[in-house]
């Protein structure tokens, strides 16, 4: 048994203190409060006495998967939530090690989740989830903030929010994890205000967090700002609900210095939301190899950080390739590598202090947000505009050039040679994290940017029948205007510069409280990252490739 009491995140674990087995309709939320996560009914039986401050015991949890801010040409993962007979097997190992807390990086939306998730609650463990899966995330190096995405994230939500054993959602994960790809930050800042108001325009439980998870990155400290920021007078609507941080420093014995621990709960000392390790154990360079991690971080962690950090989460369970994995799983039978035996002795002997909530009063506000300059390129203000679906379905019937063809990979000479030519046709579609410009049409998915773009050209071109061909890619229609679209129709103007109404509806409608702004001219051609779309990058310079089109579209 446990050496002292043991005041943490979940309840109990059921079968070693007694705790009565519970759906997970019924399960105590957790709710979020300043830099701390609580119990929302003010306290929970947690071994031999009540407490209501909640801390992470975490195992990340997430077989055939490798997540990471890019998005990934093998679209295939375990949905880790939707198999009961694998949670039965392996919710006795996770109690073993103490678990109140499982991250899972991707999961089926389409698939029911009852069984599992009651499986949890019976085990009073919860759940954090990312948003995206792969092949549909914000990428680190061409980001986007659009419809599928959007789509896919509000699923998710629309899935999993039901369950109180869920804490809250990742909008994205290690997604600036290089100096040139923080322009990225913007995209996911919009994720997280997009998502924030899908989940109160639904009515959803006040309790759902939002947040992002970072890489231990050289601009980890703008990141940590810019995502608490909230500019303007829009409050916490951008601002994230919690703080991830996937730190790898203490490998083997370290210490609380060498690991750079001490460092990093000085600088979030002040932060206004909760902090905690949303990965962590380093693997490298251990004299048993990967599975035999100490795991000696385990008692700093739940000792001298606790004001100030909220737990951690351990990658991972599953053995993969990169040999972090607790366990070797073969069929129904699992068996614990020697760092599962070290994990589970360091958490034996943690006994950290909490705090009331009735004692604890907040007094940390949120950060400036990074100015612009050489190793930060994203703007706070403006960001990316609200993804409105149904703007996008309102735009694509009212042209009067489509685009007929789904090849993707011939969208690029298309953007290139019209937005070459006129790039004032392309000001609906630029979204510039630099400058801030950003087209009321960017949020639309490629094909649909791309039909906006080719109708902009055909009727700057009188509407000559071929200007509307490229090659056979695009085609004239009738251009109608459905119930209800006239007025967000309007708003966005004819050319694409003026502002996203707010949609209404469940989220594979298009559903979120926030709406953007996106006045203002496109970045000229001498400016960086002019326009960037799905995997097409439209630079300061119209290519000789390009120039070599001139002669199947020009008139």
């Amino acid at each position: 048994m446990r050496a002292g009491p043991l005041p943490f995140f979940g309840a109990a674990i059921t079968a070693l203190s007694g705790v009565s087995a519970q759906s997970y309709n019924t399960i105590p939320e957790i709710e979020i409060y300043g830099q701390k996560f609580f119990f929302a009914n003010g306290s929970q039986l947690s071994d031999r006495r009540l407490t209501s401050r909640s801390l992470m015991r975490g195992v990340a949890y997430q077989e055939n998967y490798s997540p990471n801010g890019t998005a990934s040409t093998n679209t295939k993962y375990t949905d880790p939530l939707a198999d009961a007979d694998k949670c039965k097997r392996d919710i006795p190992y996770l109690q073993q090690i103490y678990t109140n807390l499982i991250r899972v990086y991707a999961i089926d939306p389409s698939q029911n989740h009852d069984d599992c998730m009651t499986q949890l609650a019976d085990a009073g463990i919860y759940v954090i989830a990312d948003l995206g899966e792969p092949g549909t995330s914000i990428e680190s190096n061409d980001p986007m903030w659009d419809v599928t995405l959007y789509r896919r994230y509000t699923s998710v939500v629309d899935t999993l929010q039901k369950y109180k054993n869920v804490v809250g959602f990742f909008a994205g994960n290690e997604n600036v994890s290089a100096g040139n790809q923080t322009a990225a930050a913007a995209f996911v800042k919009a994720a997280v205000r997009d998502v924030k108001g899908y989940i109160s325009s639904q009515n959803y439980r006040k309790t759902l967090g939002v947040g992002y998870a970072t890489a231990d990155v050289p601009t980890r400290n703008e990141l940590a700002h810019y995502f608490a920021c909230q500019p303007g007078d829009l409050g916490n609507q951008t601002a994230i609900d919690f703080w991830g941080y996937n730190v790898y420093s203490w490998c083997g014995d370290s210490t609380y210095q060498q690991s750079s621990y001490g460092e990093r709960v000085n600088f979030f000392k002040d932060y206004p939301v909760p902090v905690f390790f949303a990965e962590y154990g380093c693997n490298e360079n251990l004299p048993g190899g990967p599975t035999s991690r100490p795991f000696t971080e385990v008692e700093v962690l739940y000792g001298n950080m606790t004001d100030v950090f909220s737990g951690g989460i351990v990658y991972e369970y599953f053995m993969g390739e990169n040999e972090f994995g607790l366990v070797s799983i073969d069929g129904s039978n699992v068996s614990p590598y020697p760092d599962f035996t070290s994990l589970k002795s360091q958490l034996a002997t943690i006994s950290p202090t909490t705090t009331a909530k009735s004692d604890y009063k907040p007094s940390n506000s949120a950060p400036a947000c990074p100015s612009v300059g050489s190793s930060w390129e994203a703007k706070a203000t403006p960001l990316p505009p609200s993804v409105n679906p149904q703007l996008c379905s309102c735009m694509v019937q009212n042209l009067q050039c489509n685009i007929k063809s789904n090849d993707a990979e011939g969208y690029g000479a298309v953007f290139d040679y019209i937005c070459g030519q006129k790039e004032e046709l392309c000001s609906g579609i630029a979204h510039n994290a630099t400058t801030g410009s950003y087209g009321a049409i960017s949020g639309c998915d490629p094909k649909d940017q791309l039909a906006w773009v080719a109708n902009q050209w055909f009727l700057s071109n009188n509407k000559q029948a071929r200007a509307c061909d490229f090659s056979g890619m695009a085609t004239t229609q009738a251009a109608t205007v459905a119930s209800g679209c006239q007025s967000v129709l309007d708003a966005v103007g004819t050319a694409g510069t003026g502002t996203v109404a707010s949609p209404t509806g469940k989220g594979t409608e298009g559903a979120t409280a926030a709406t953007s702004s996106s006045k203002g001219a496109a970045p000229g051609l001498s400016s960086p990252a002019f326009f960037e779309h799905g995997h097409l990058i439209f630079g300061a310079y119209v290519s000789v490739a390009v120039i070599s089109l001139v002669g199947m579209f020009a008139l």
